[in-house]
């Protein structure tokens, strides 16, 4: 009876059940792919392998990029272990509004998303003048690992007919 006291569990939250990362075989691993390198998702720029000593395995020396501040990364990993690889997804969401440096974006159930910073440098720049000139923005967004942010944008295809933007079942906007 002790044991049932101490076995106590609180399942108020769930995840979704998807890992953050996954496991690749380091042989497996390609440029352009994604890698965990320092705990941080980067994408894989330089890769090369070495043999070492008679009886030593094969090495694999990693670059790669952290996909949010860009700054290089290496390791060094036997060919036959694992290495983490980081779920990485891009999604791309039609901008409502900059406010206060955080980005409004309509996801695509119609609700709003204000949790993105407007990207630093030069694409945050572009962003900011292109809304301001009243052009219709779709971002695109990548998120890894808990964290998000802005990478590109482009102007969204105008209708060749007439659109209606809804949103909780007002007119938005008639264009």
């Amino acid at each position: 009876m002790a044991d049932e006291e101490h076995q106590h569990h609180d399942f108020q939250e769930a995840g979704s059940g998807a890992s953050a990362t996954y496991p690749v075989q380091c042989s497996a691993l390609r440029k352009n792919g994604y890698v965990l390198l320092k705990n941080r998702p980067c994408k894989i720029v330089e890769m090369s392998t070495s043999k070492t000593g008679k009886h030593g395995h094969a090495k694999v020396h990693l670059v790669g990029l952290d996909i949010f501040t860009g700054k290089k990364l290496e390791d060094i990993s036997p060919s036959t272990h694992n290495m983490d690889v980081p779920n990485v997804t891009r999604t791309e969401y039609q901008l409502l509004n900059i406010d206060d440096g955080f980005l409004s974006l309509m996801t695509s159930d119609g609700s709003t998303k204000d949790d993105v910073r407007v990207p630093e440098a030069e694409i945050g720049e572009k962003i900011q003048s292109d809304f301001d000139e009243g052009k219709e923005l779709l971002v695109t967004i990548i998120s890894a690992m808990g964290e998000e942010a802005a990478i590109s944008y482009k102007e969204a295809p105008r209708c060749t007919y007439t659109c209606i933007q809804l949103v909780d079942s007002q007119i938005l906007k008639f264009y």
